[in-house]
């Protein structure tokens, strides 16, 4: 009886002491809020234009944050673009589940700072969601096959502020410029593809879209109220595991009478030195905005700087 009960205590001991083990390599591995962060750096992409995972201007079939496909990740992001005649905020957070899903919102706040126009002020609301299908771009080396995921972001233009204040009297949404509607989703297809051996990223997307302005003017409009198919696509070059340079292009369609839009492109650097914060600095071009509105039709350029802080 008293070998037995010595034996039980033994046995109690090393369960206890197993299962202390067991937490403190738990904790060791995941964060405070149990994210495994599982997944290498710069795979989580950063949080383009729209608020996906991706670069500056064009989403990645990668999903944002850094948990594996047992875990999930989120991080929040701020970008601030200054133009020529106008200057872009936007701001989110995305959160990835089981490295398959993403769901994302942001805020756009965009100002006219020079021209005519000057002074007149637009707000839009994005969400949107991704779904990873099928293929692996970080370890999927002895396949051609890409990763590929589909995604649908729906835009909610909050109207237009301060038009009175530049002779617009009255005029409260885009509608009244020629859009169509102030509402509207795009849905796209991205397919990434790493390739380690040469540290090269190449992504091909295709986005089918109404949006005027990245839908800062509305969605279609007096030329055009159909969906448009547009290409866009990324090539980045990894200079090591932390710093990333690339370019972007992404077409868009022409549906406004008197707005110009045109391809917009960029050049950017992307830096994370840890998972839970990463950085993006890029020289951006977006072509003539407006221009048959206010008379000024130079191309809109100029610094584009991002930062997103996650996990």
């Amino acid at each position: 009886m008293i070998c037995s009960r010595a034996l039980r205590a033994v046995v109690v001991r090393v369960c206890a002491l197993g299962a202390l083990l067991l937490c403190g390599q738990a904790a060791t591995a995941d964060n405070l809020v149990g994210s495994d962060e599982g997944k290498f750096l710069l795979t989580a992409g950063f949080n383009d234009l729209d608020g996906a995972g991706g670069g500056g201007l064009v989403p990645l079939a990668f999903i944002s944050g850094y948990g594996s496909s047992d875990s999930w990740g989120a991080n929040a992001h701020f970008t601030d673009i200054q133009l020529k005649d106008f200057q872009l905020r936007a701001f989110g957070v995305a959160v990835g589940a089981l490295d398959r899903v993403e769901v994302s919102y942001t805020r756009h706040e965009f100002d006219v700072t020079g021209t005519a126009l000057d002074g007149l002020g637009v707000s839009q609301d994005i969400v949107g969601v991704k779904v990873k299908l099928l293929g692996n771009a970080v370890y999927g080396q002895d396949s051609w096959l890409p990763q590929l995921a589909v995604g649908a972001e729906y835009h909610k233009n909050e109207g237009i502020d301060n038009a009175a204040a530049v002779g617009l009297a009255g005029v409260v949404s885009p509608k009244q410029l020629g859009a169509t509607s102030d509402h509207g989703t795009d849905y796209y297809i991205a397919a990434t593809k790493i390739f380690l051996a040469q540290s090269i990223v190449v992504n091909a997307v295709l986005r089918a879209t109404k949006a005027n302005e990245f839908g800062l003017l509305g969605f279609g409009g007096d030329l055009k109220n159909t969906y448009s198919y547009k290409p866009e696509g990324t090539v980045a070059y990894l200079l090591t595991r932390h710093l990333a340079v690339g370019s972007e292009v992404r077409t868009r369609p022409h549906n406004l009478a008197v707005d110009d839009e045109t391809t917009a492109y960029d050049v950017f650097l992307g830096w994370a030195p840890t998972k839970n914060l990463s950085l993006v600095a890029a020289y951006l071009n977006i072509g003539g905005v407006l221009g048959p509105a206010t008379g000024v039709n130079r191309h809109q350029d100029g610094p584009y700087i991002s930062i997103q802080a996650g996990f």
